[in-house]
């Protein structure tokens, strides 16, 4: 039996898509030409025998479903999400780690990457600073065995600074087959577009890659020459609020051709770090720990060195906000200090209207609609507005969980108080990092002329882009109704 982790077998993986859809990849019988088949077998060691009418069987192949069919569906469990989430385990990160090394590794060293929102939960968890959790967390990792933890708040400047990008080229563009235009961080919501909603949404969905993701990208190809290690050989581990982060890992699109490797190895959810500090038999917990220097090349501190970096905006990354400040900037040349959204249907559906001249030097104004949805309740609105041609919006921020990640199914639950009050208690620590803007990072310009080889070349394209994929369902009598 599969060993998974105690948060898995704990925690509800409702990840909003309910049981009721139908299998995207149903039995399927191969007919072979000119034959006619009329009824199907089962024999006694489980073979699918299919009779002909002349009297003739033909064995059929049993149906191959994999990750790439399944992800975020809720139908079924498969053995292919059986074994991804065995080998996504924290026992199978400590064992990994026991490893390293040794001839019969497969790894020399292991990095971990922290999501901001993950840092967060921890930090209510233990009633302590972004700052200080970081470095406690820092102390356990390396502790573990890990050689570095990597601050994803950089890979998030990259993520934030290349989408905004992304959409005033599509803003622009004389062809506005594209818009509205939608961020593509949440796999959750990307595995419900690309199944249910394929060729309506897919085409709108930005090419940026996660923050995890650019991470994986960073850590594999920059930090291994930077250790001198091939970049097969580095174990990446990554923190991340979701469980679904997991199965965005496991894509085929983020597998490295170049490098002959997976971006990313390995997610733990925040639950299942508090797992490791709660079962490790040699540290009891983070409150027991003393803090270590961080990296100031792996993350991103204020220059006094007393607090972390963090981006304005809410638990969902800072997309919309960024989006707003850069379009501003880039199309009306003014800065907007303050941004108060409009909430609409409920507080998880919010909206903002940027208003400018014209560049034709006529006294006209243009708008620009933007908009925060979170939840598949009003993602549904979004779509049923997108299929009559009453959507509004240019820019789109969507999250699959309502209150966005830092409400993720992976974070840690409340245990006396409810779960209204640490949401807020981890909304509120979120918000203490110094918000900056990614345009002030130093990593980040280093990052651009040193790692990528400029903003326009080749690589940064490769690197920092992926695709997403239209999935045509192929229903048959056999699909199972729940």
């Amino acid at each position: 039996m599969a060993k998974f982790s105690g948060a898995l077998q704990l925690t509800d993986l409702d990840d909003f898509i309910g049981p009721s859809q139908e299998c995207i990849k149903p039995a399927k019988v191969e007919r072979q030409p000119g034959v006619v088949l009329h009824s199907i077998r089962v024999s006694d060691d489980g073979k699918y025998l299919a009779k002909a009418q002349d009297g003739g069987e033909q064995e059929l192949a049993k149906a191959q479903i994999t990750l790439a069919d399944c992800l975020a569906c809720s139908g079924c469990v498969t053995s292919a999400e059986t074994v991804l989430i065995n080998q996504q385990s924290h026992h199978e990160v400590l064992k990994t780690l026991s490893t390293l090394g040794q001839s019969s590794s497969d790894y020399d060293c292991a990095v971990v990457s922290l999501s901001p929102q993950s840092r967060a939960s921890l930090a209510a968890k233990h009633d302590l600073s972004l700052l200080e959790v970081s470095r406690r967390l820092n102390t356990f990792f390396l502790k573990l065995g890990f050689r570095s933890l990597l601050d994803v708040t950089a890979m998030r400047d990259l993520a934030l600074l290349e989408t905004s990008r992304e959409f005033l080229s599509v803003f622009s563009a004389t062809d506005k087959s594209r818009m509205p235009f939608m961020t593509s961080a949440c796999p959750g919501w990307i595995c419900y577009a690309e199944k249910t909603h394929g060729e309506l949404i897919v085409p709108h969905l930005s090419t940026t890659k996660s923050p995890q993701q650019l991470a994986g990208a960073y850590v594999k190809d920059h930090l291994a020459s930077r250790y001198g290690v091939a970049s097969q050989r580095v174990y990446h581990v990554t923190v991340m609020p979701c469980y679904d982060k997991k199965l965005e890992a496991s894509r085929e699109d983020f597998y490295d051709d170049v490098l002959k490797t997976n971006e990313v190895d390995c997610v733990l959810t925040t639950s299942e770090v508090q797992l490791l500090l709660d079962e490790h038999s040699v540290i009891a917990g983070l409150t027991d720990l003393e803090g270590t220097d961080l990296d100031p090349e792996l993350f991103s501190l204020t220059d006094d060195g007393t607090n972390v970096h963090g981006h304005s905006g809410s638990g969902a990354g800072g997309y919309l906000e960024f989006a707003i400040r850069e379009t501003a900037q880039k199309m009306f040349n003014t800065t907007v200090e303050k941004i108060e959204l409009t909430t609409r249907r409920n507080v998880d559906m919010q909206e903002f209207t940027l208003r400018g001249p014209v560049a034709d030097g006529s006294d006209s104004e243009r708008a620009i609609h933007f908009a925060a949805v979170y939840g598949f309740r009003n993602i549904q609105n979004l779509v049923q507005k997108m299929k009559r041609r009453k959507c509004v919006y240019d820019f789109v921020e969507v999250m699959a969980c309502p209150s966005a990640c830092l409400n993720g199914a992976g974070q840690i639950k409340a245990e006396q108080q409810g779960d209204k009050e640490l949401l807020a208690r981890v909304t509120q620590l979120y918000s203490s990092a110094d918000s900056r803007s990614p345009h002030s990072s130093p990593l980040l310009r280093s990052l651009y002329s040193g790692w990528l080889q400029g903003e326009a070349s080749e690589k940064a394209k490769r690197t920092l882009h992926t695709q997403f994929h239209i999935i045509e369902k192929n229903l048959s009598g056999l699909s199972i109704k729940w």
